[in-house]
């Protein structure tokens, strides 16, 4: 068994049933991708549209991509065809450019919206006010080819364990405050939420999705 499967499958033992894994896939070869897609496993992530459209092309046709970077609306259109999942929605007008391109494409996309939970300021996503406009405004009613399946959001990078667990508990609260919305396209049932450094707490606060890469693929190649 190789380095990747075996990592792979010793973190998928100590994942919860009801979790799902994300393979942050960015910077890594094909050939690391393809050994963690012969153990099975089909969800992969990457922040980048030019890398995710190059190896959504070359790589086996039922893995499920997703967008975990932050999107630009000029670049939707290149994944909207093919894309599993775009975790970083974090404004309605990125909200309007993925319906639209949705429509193009035929398909109705689903989302995460981006909650800013962390205390750095580099960081995206959106207040608690903007994202009550977003699930409670009449436009999302109009915004036919997209569907909001969940929350998403990145703690503050820090080694204190008791922040950033006060960061994650608030996004579960949340969620669960935001799991009854019912509009046709809202069906909240994912919040994403952890990766390689906090996601054992993350999980802990009730994570239902995490993106890990360098504990699966090691460190990062720049």
């Amino acid at each position: 068994m190789s380095e990747i499967s075996s990592q792979l499958k010793d973190l998928k033992e100590t994942l919860p049933e009801n979790c799902t894994l994300v393979a942050v896939s960015k910077t890594k070869p094909h050939s690391a991708i393809l050994e963690a897609y012969e153990t099975g496993h089909l969800d992969f992530g990457e922040n980048k549209v030019q890398e995710l459209t190059q190896k959504a092309d070359q790589l086996p046709k039922d893995i499920r991509w997703h967008m975990i970077g932050h999107l630009q609306r000029n670049k939707v259109k290149y994944i909207a065809p093919f894309v599993h999942l775009i975790h970083g929605v974090d404004s309605l007008k990125l909200l309007r450019e993925i319906d639209k391109q949705g429509k193009k494409a035929e398909r109705v996309i689903d989302c995460l919206l981006q909650v800013h939970i962390a205390e750095e300021e580099t960081k995206f996503g959106l207040d608690k006010q903007e994202l009550n406009e977003i699930l409670h405004g009449e436009e999302l009613t109009k915004l036919s080819n997209v569907r909001i399946v969940g929350l998403m959001g990145m703690a503050t990078n820090t080694n204190d364990e008791a922040q950033v667990r006060k960061e994650f508990n608030g996004l579960n609260l949340l969620f669960e405050e935001k799991k009854h919305s019912d509009h046709d396209n809202v069906k909240i049932n994912t919040l994403s939420m952890g990766m390689s450094s906090d996601y054992p707490i993350a999980i802990q606060e009730g994570s239902s999705m995490i993106r890990i890469g360098s504990a699966i693929f090691g460190a990062r190649n720049h």
